[in-house]
């Protein structure tokens, strides 16, 4: 998604605006340590099934699995990241994926599987030239 402005409303527009194949890239993470050294690459958008780490806010250093990822909203949800109401009922609580760490990958999709070979690859013709 390239916006040729700089006026922050109009990058805020664009954000808002924005069709769903640009907002599955709005929604990458950083990779750990450890992912970052084997597969190559520094971030990959969050997907459910995800081991993720938060790492800003109020939930800091609370680690578990995204139950869900809100495009619309750019929202993920994190098992474990929970609020009670005052009624008693229990609530996920949305968390923009800027503040999160992938720390295990749910590599059951071979779309994804192909995602990183594609980066891989992609990284190797980087280093060739």
């Amino acid at each position: 998604m390239r916006v040729k402005s700089k006026l922050p409303r109009k990058q805020r527009k664009a954000l808002f605006k924005a069709p769903l194949h640009h907002r599955q890239k709005l929604i990458s993470a950083h990779l750990s340590v450890e992912l970052r050294e084997e597969l190559g690459i520094r971030s990959l958008p969050v997907r459910k099934g995800d081991t993720v780490l938060i790492m800003r806010g109020a939930l800091r250093d609370v680690e578990g699995k995204v139950t869900e990822v809100n495009l619309k909203r750019l929202q993920v949800f994190v098992d474990g990241a929970t609020r009670d109401k005052a009624d008693g009922t229990t609530i996920n609580i949305p968390i923009h994926p800027s503040n999160l760490m992938i720390l295990k990958l749910d590599l059951g999709d071979k779309r994804r599987k192909a995602i990183l070979q594609r980066k891989a690859m992609e990284k190797e013709e980087i280093f060739e030239e």
